[in-house]
């Protein structure tokens, strides 16, 4: 069996999106006389890293993250690579479904994750991220998609005061998984584990996302490069790596 790590890093070098709270981390005890444990306390946005937007975090009446169903972060999913967006207004670039029509079919999961990146920026943040147009999200809920997942900061433009795909989202009951690494994974399908923790007030969580192969059915082939990718083969084995287990 194999499991693919799809979580970025955390740490203080971790991009936040401009505005949010970076991650800090101070020892509130520490081993040696008097302590036989090391202790700390953390802060930064719950949005920093592989995270679960909750329908708090864009709607003043929603749902806090810890009163969500689990249901839509475990189980099958599909990874689809989306190339050869072009930026529009504003230097946005946004994911059609021209660029996903490819993986769509009557078999469709209920999970689908979308790689962007021919390598993921781990250590800086990405102002011209690419984000879904608003009907593709529509689109996919209309297919019984019940969660999406992307590997950039935001379903949005980042420079966007409408939000309209999280306003989607809204409408149609979707789940919504941000700042994935992709990087190794093939496109096909697999099972998703990516758990939010149970945060009663928040608007969003962290999440350790992983992918597993599916039991019965055959192991993707190795991750399709795009066309201009020759920096894919350079990319830290130690995240989004295969592992054998």
């Amino acid at each position: 069996m194999k499991l693919w790590d799809i979580s970025p890093p955390v740490d203080a070098h971790a991009p936040a999106f401009p505005g949010d709270t970076a991650y800090r981390q101070q020892w509130t005890a520490k081993l040696g006389p008097g302590s036989p444990v090391n202790v700390s306390a953390i802060t930064c946005s719950p949005h920093l890293g592989a995270h679960a937007d909750a329908p708090l975090h864009y709607d003043p009446a929603g749902a806090g993250v810890g009163a969500l169903e689990l249901f839509p972060y475990l189980g099958p999913c599909r990874v689809i690579h989306a190339w050869g967006m072009r930026s529009i207004g504003h230097g946005e670039r946004l994911v059609r479904w021209s660029h996903i029509a490819h993986r769509i079919d009557a078999h469709l999961p209920p999970r689908v994750l979308v790689r962007t990146y021919e390598r993921a920026p781990l250590h800086r943040f990405d102002p011209e991220l690419a984000a879904f147009a608003p009907e593709t999200l529509e689109q996919l809920a209309d297919l019984g998609v019940q969660l999406v997942g992307i590997d950039t900061a935001s379903i949005d433009p980042a420079a966007s005061k409408t939000l309209d795909s999280h306003q989607v989202v809204r409408r149609r009951g979707l789940r919504v998984l941000e700042n994935l690494v992709l990087d190794q994974v093939a496109e096909g399908d697999y099972e998703l584990i990516a758990l939010p923790l149970k945060w009663t007030s928040a608007e969003a969580s962290p999440v350790r996302a992983v992918l597993r192969e599916l039991q019965g059915v055959p192991r993707p082939r190795a991750a399709l490069l795009a066309p201009e990718d020759p920096a894919f083969l350079d990319t830290p084995f130690d995240f989004g790596r295969a592992l054998d287990l």
